[in-house]
This record gives C-alpha cells, sequence and structure tokens, in this order.
C-alpha cells in the first residue's frame, strides 16, 4: 500500500485524504477523501483538461456549479464533472462537508494538492503565477 493513502493534504479550508491514487490503477482512476471547511469558497471556477471529476457527499452539503447548473449537494447526493467544463463548488453551511471524489483518469493526484499546499503555505498571499504553473502541469485551467 503507497503512503499516500494515509497522507492528509490540507490547503487551507479544505483537505484531501487520498484512497486510491494512480499507481494503484495504472493511471486509470484515483480516489479521494475530501473536506470542505464550513462557510469554504473553494476551489475557484476551474477546468480538468483531461479528467472526468465525480463527487459523492457523505456528509453535509455541497452548493456545486458545473457549467451554468448550479445544485445544492445534500448527503448521497453526486455529480459528475466531465473534462473541460467549469466548475466549483462552495460550502455553505455551518459544519464540514465531507465527500468522496474521484478523478479519471488519474492525472490529478495526491502530487497536485500537495504543489498547491507548498505555494499556499509559503507565506503572504499565494504566488498567482507559481499557482498557475503548477495547475497547467497538472492539465487544470482557472476559468475566466
Amino acid at each position: 500500500m503507497n503512503s499516500t493513502h494515509h497522507e492528509l493534504i490540507t490547503i487551507g479550508s479544505l483537505s484531501m485524504q487520498f484512497l486510491v491514487d494512480g499507481r494503484d490503477t495504472s493511471g486509470h482512476m484515483a480516489m479521494a477523501e475530501m473536506v470542505v471547511g464550513p462557510h469554504a469558497k473553494v476551489p475557484p471556477p476551474h477546468r480538468h483538461v483531461d479528467v472526468d471529476e465525480t463527487i459523492r457527499v457523505l456528509e453535509g452539503t455541497l452548493t456545486y456549479r458545473v457549467d451554468n447548473c448550479v445544485r445544492v449537494l445534500g448527503v448521497g447526493d453526486h455529480r459528475f464533472s466531465p473534462r473541460g467544463s467549469i466548475h466549483h463548488f462552495s460550502n455553505p453551511g455551518d459544519v464540514p462537508a465531507r465527500v468522496l471524489i474521484v478523478f479519471s483518469p488519474a492525472n490529478i493526484g495526491p502530487d497536485y494538492f500537495r504543489e498547491v499546499a507548498a505555494v499556499v503555505s509559503a507565506g503572504g498571499p499565494p504566488d498567482m503565477e507559481k499557482m498557475k504553473s503548477v495547475m497547467q502541469r497538472h492539465g487544470i485551467e482557472l476559468a475566466s
């Protein structure tokens, strides 16, 4: 078992713990448990160039946007973000939201989240050029 399975990666009010990563699936998919803190509005609107994302809410609620469709998701609800779609989410509630998230293929995994965490925790406001560089290396684009 890979050591990333127990590592908690924290980026501000969001945390990720990968249960399965691309090394386990020959790159076909990665799966993580994600916790989004109360009143968090993360991540910014973005698109994955070549990765589909599916989430399922385990606890709490998320407001989730895919392109122009916004839905409030509760326990048991899921949402699919096909590659190329602009998507983002927020936690409007007073309690953390816990979700299961699947990336297919596994081009987005623990390495991406570790790199983002390093940029965010470097002190002061995040260096947006470094952030964009990390995102681009992993096939993620900020939406304009």
